[in-house]
């Protein structure tokens, strides 16, 4: 193919390039000029089918899809006194994470209680401590919200004290 044939053939790609160019802007500037022009002739059509379109979109965004999955949670188990459970919070991830113990039922606060603890060093105990529960206390209308419980393993192994039953598992 020689020089002059290739320069031809890019001239050819060069004006259908161009006229597919101004094709597309003439129609593209009708479309809009017939949009514009049924706000100006009939306004109630106009916002009406952009209302609709809107709405449309709503629709397809709020719609979500079909694959609806519960949500679930922690269960509580059904605890039975005189059985054998361990201590596991269920609002951590952290291993060396601890377990709040009380010495009445309802006495676990949301305070610094850094002090006491250096008095009774029974009053935080290790995930995973084995214990034996012997009492349930109710509480605001929960059924079985505490546990009174027998610590059976570690340094504070015979001491009592109350948790909250979510954390005995």
């Amino acid at each position: 193919m020689s020089d002059d044939n290739l320069s031809d053939v890019v001239e050819k790609v060069e004006e259908v390039v161009q006229e597919s160019v101004e094709t597309t802007q003439e129609v593209a500037g009708n479309a809009l000029s017939s949009i514009l022009s049924l706000k100006e002739s009939n306004p109630k059509l106009f916002f009406g089918a952009i209302g609709g379109v809107v709405l449309l979109l709503l629709v397809l965004f709020i719609g979500g899809g079909d694959d609806k999955k519960a949500v679930t949670g922690q269960t509580m188990k059904d605890l039975v006194a005189g059985q054998k459970y361990v201590l596991k919070s269920p609002n951590t991830f952290d291993p060396n994470a601890t377990v709040k113990i009380a010495n009445v039922p309802g006495a676990i606060a949301a305070y610094d209680d850094s002090e006491e603890e250096k008095a009774a060093p029974c009053l935080r105990l290790p995930q995973g401590t084995p214990v034996s529960v012997l009492d349930f206390q109710d509480s605001d209308g929960i059924k079985k919200a505490f546990v009174k419980i027998q610590i059976e393993d570690g340094s504070c192994k015979g001491s009592l004290g109350w948790a909250l039953a979510i954390d005995v598992q």
